[in-house]
């Protein structure tokens, strides 16, 4: 098999599991008991909360653990808004955010909120201008992503806080498509709210983290219940999802710049293998060095999908088809329909080979061949 879609999920690697499997038979002490047990528990998840923040380059006081990316964006997205809610009703964000964004963004619309989604170019691209230009006296909160999930363009985050010093709105971003994967600390971003996640890193499901700092104040809790996370979180913490999201970001900040070099050349080395395919286009800005995003126009994606995973090799569906829809991210970039139907995400993990890029261009170049176009 041929796995070419670790922005969907990645494999954990056997020292994480192994450090998880410790944690559930041996160390599974509940860190709210006070017993040996318990505070040893309490102890092992405080130093990894604090291993997780180190690499995000913030305090371990700053970062609150989550189920996943997706409680981490409503999570900041409401908290901001909470204590934004004398300052206005408005907020800033775009057409191509991650759906955990633009479904909350959907629901607070019917709750009275003004959302203003800003549109991309045909790269998939928006400005920090265009953030200016849409910025009110009464706009509590700017939602921006820093790396998008479908075609790896990179925002410019730096510039978007620049534009914030000084005013009342808050600053939220998801970086659970750019943690560790490209440069950049809680400082230099400059966020009030980032989320990250384990999944994306090699660590388990079911494990995030919500960085709050810069103007933001204390969070609203999302959820009500037990003490956990200092109040605001609450909820037996997930010791083993823990333990894992922490030795999964340890495996790659020890070598990181290894890494990413990696993550580069594999993707240098597919644009100019698959741009060798007559008629395939790139998608995107793809600064990420993990995402690739591609188009055979005309030929539908999720045949596409179908024909490679009969071949064992695993992509996504870019247009992340349903029910025949494109998905918002392509339609936001107006791309020509027969292009923006055939679109394909590949993404690259520490462990891709360029032997998984030579089965991908096969496979995809035999698609072309015997497979017929749409009309």
């Amino acid at each position: 098999m041929y796995y070419l879609d670790y922005a969907a999920t990645t494999p954990a690697p056997r020292a994480v599991a192994e450090v998880m499997a410790a944690v559930l038979t041996e160390d599974f002490g509940n860190p709210s008991s006070q017993y040996p047990l318990g505070l040893a528990a309490k102890k092992r998840t405080e130093a990894d909360r604090a291993a997780i923040a180190a690499a995000l380059g913030c305090k371990a006081e700053q970062l609150y653990f989550t189920s996943c990316g997706t409680e981490g964006d409503n999570w900041a997205i409401r908290a901001a808004l909470w204590q934004n809610r004398r300052v206005g009703k408005h907020i800033v964000t775009t057409a191509v955010e991650h759906s955990a964004v633009i479904e909350t963004m959907k629901a607070l619309k019917t709750e009275g909120y003004d959302v203003t989604f800003l549109k991309p170019d045909s790269e998939g691209r928006v400005t920090a201008a265009q953030v200016a230009e849409a910025l009110r006296e009464d706009t509590a909160l700017v939602s921006v992503m820093l790396v998008n999930n479908e075609t790896g363009v990179r925002f410019p985050m730096e510039e978007i806080a620049a534009l914030l010093k000084g005013r009342p709105a808050l600053l939220h971003t998801d970086a659970v498509q750019g943690f560790l994967k490209v440069p950049f600390t809680a400082a230099s971003l400059g966020a009030d709210y980032i989320t990250i996640s384990g999944h994306k890193l090699g660590g388990p499901k079911g494990i995030g983290a919500l960085y709050v700092g810069g103007k933001a104040q204390k969070p609203h809790p999302l959820l009500h219940g037990g003490g956990q996370e200092r109040g605001l979180r609450p909820g037996t913490e997930p010791t083993a999802q823990i333990a894992g999201f922490a030795a999964a970001v340890s495996l790659w900040t020890k070598d990181l710049e290894a890494r990413r070099a990696h993550l580069e050349e594999i993707k240098t080395y597919a644009r100019k293998q698959l741009g060798k395919i007559e008629g395939l286009v790139f998608i995107g800005g793809a600064d990420a060095p993990h995402i690739l995003s591609l188009s055979l126009p005309g030929y539908p994606s999720q045949n596409i999908v179908n024909d490679l995973g009969a071949k064992g090799i695993c992509v996504s569906a870019g247009s992340a088809c349903h029910q025949g829809k494109l998905s918002h991210v392509l339609t936001a970039m107006s791309l020509p329909k027969r292009t923006a139907a055939g679109v394909i995400r590949v993404s690259f993990g520490p462990d891709t080979t360029t032997e998984a890029i030579d089965a991908l261009a096969e496979a995809l170049e035999e698609h072309r061949r015997t497979r017929f176009p749409m009309l």
